[in-house]
């Protein structure tokens, strides 16, 4: 089951990588984030535009240019990378997709979904990419199938 969109799925994958890469401080090509991550170039790109436009990275162009965090990977919250890619209303969204789904109205998912998704906003909101990548370094964690 994917709660995320592919464009937030590997908004987290590639800034997951570029953690994993900072402590080089260089900038990282798109090429080998979409080559290592398995990313089509061309959507890769769209979604780092997203994240640069918001100020999550920079981007550099020319021989050694790429991206890299702009902020601290600990003041990058996964709430934060979420509400970029999927808008400021995703944890108001209906999980079955109905408009105006709610409490005067609600779908047969409504009670379940409010309870699901409010422990998930939680867990994003408290869960930084430094303590993801973190995770992923101590654990062994990968970011590609």
């Amino acid at each position: 089951m994917e709660i995320l969109s592919k464009p937030s799925v590997y908004a987290l994958r590639a800034l997951l990588y570029l953690v994993s890469k900072e402590k080089d401080k260089e900038f990282v090509s798109i090429r080998e984030l979409s080559e290592q991550l398995d990313i089509s170039f061309h959507f890769l790109t769209k979604i780092l535009q997203k994240l640069s436009e918001n100020g999550l990275i920079r981007s550099s162009r020319g021989a050694t240019g790429g991206v890299i965090l702009k902020q601290a990977a600990s003041s990058i919250t996964i709430s934060k990378i979420v509400m970029i890619m999927e808008g400021n209303d995703f944890f108001d969204k209906c999980i079955l997709g109905l408009p105006g789904c709610g409490t005067k109205k609600p779908c047969p998912m409504h009670a379940f979904w409010k309870e699901t998704k409010s422990s998930i906003k939680e867990t994003f909101e408290n869960t930084t990419l430094k303590e993801l990548g973190r995770q992923t370094k101590i654990k062994g964690l990968r970011l590609v199938s």
